[in-house]
């Protein structure tokens, strides 16, 4: 099985669910990466307090403030990434933080269309332009060829329920603006991927799976596989991406879905 051997690793929505779990199984890892980036919008918060836990514990974990619907937020945060890797570059770029307003096709309301808009879409089109220099930095000096997400690669965490062929998940809510801000970040990660080819700059949308995180239990319901469960299968997944997938839609075990 192929192993991921990134040096640098940077995710967002760090604090909980999804991004945290990334963040506890990086580190744990036997090769794990020697930075992990861990950013998220309030740090010195309470619902930052698993994280700053676990950066206490583990060195090379850095938590970073970052306000994906701020861009001199992010600027700064770019610029403190930067100082860290003291020129070198960053081999990995995940896309995870997101949210969802549960709303059914009578209630969905402009404003929350583009809250969950600006949040899903626009914050990892900015994020990804802002760290776009150290990521083509550690693709030009990576002696590994063409693309992995252990040379330069950017993983924009999806959903199936913004796939338009299959919807998943209509039944139990309709969730309009999310489904609507996840398939336009498909449609991003597409743009990204003919955009970035000449860098290698590996680009891929992920379904994760339906995992029982604070996002993932909703309506009443459980989702029906546990958060470090899928994350142990995502991490093995982007370490078999190569330039064959780029540009397109999978799961959580590598198969393509449809858009």
């Amino acid at each position: 099985m192929s192993m991921l051997n990134a040096r640098s690793v940077l995710v967002t929505g760090s604090n909980r669910g999804i991004g945290l779990e990334l963040v506890k199984q990086l580190v744990e890892k036997s090769n794990r990466p020697e930075w992990i980036f861990a950013t998220c919008r309030d740090p010195e918060g309470p619902g930052a307090q698993a994280l700053k836990n676990l950066a206490a514990k583990h060195e090379g974990v850095v938590i970073n403030p970052l306000d994906t619907c701020e861009p001199n937020s992010i600027k700064a945060a770019a610029a403190r990434v930067t100082e860290c890797l003291k020129g070198a570059g960053l081999n990995l770029l995940i896309n995870n933080a997101g949210i969802v307003r549960p709303a059914s096709m009578e209630d969905e309301t402009p404003e929350s269309m583009s809250e969950v808009y600006r949040t899903n879409v626009i914050g990892p089109m900015v994020v990804t332009q802002a760290f776009l220099p150290l990521l083509r930095k550690a693709s030009q000096e990576s002696p590994r060829k063409g693309m992995s997400c252990s040379k330069a690669a950017i993983v924009n965490i999806s959903s199936d329920a913004g796939s338009i062929t299959n919807l998943l998940g209509w039944e139990v809510g309709h969730s309009i603006n999310y489904r609507c801000s996840k398939a336009a970040l498909n449609m991003l990660t597409r743009c990204q991927s003919l955009g970035f080819a000449e860098d290698e700059i590996l680009c891929v949308a992920l379904h994760p799976g339906w995992l029982q995180t604070d996002m993932g239990n909703f309506e009443g319901i459980l989702a029906p596989v546990e958060v470090d469960e899928g994350v142990k299968e995502i991490l093995n997944t982007l370490a078999c991406l190569s330039e064959k997938n780029t540009g397109t839609f999978v799961n959580l075990d590598g198969e393509t879905l449809p858009w």
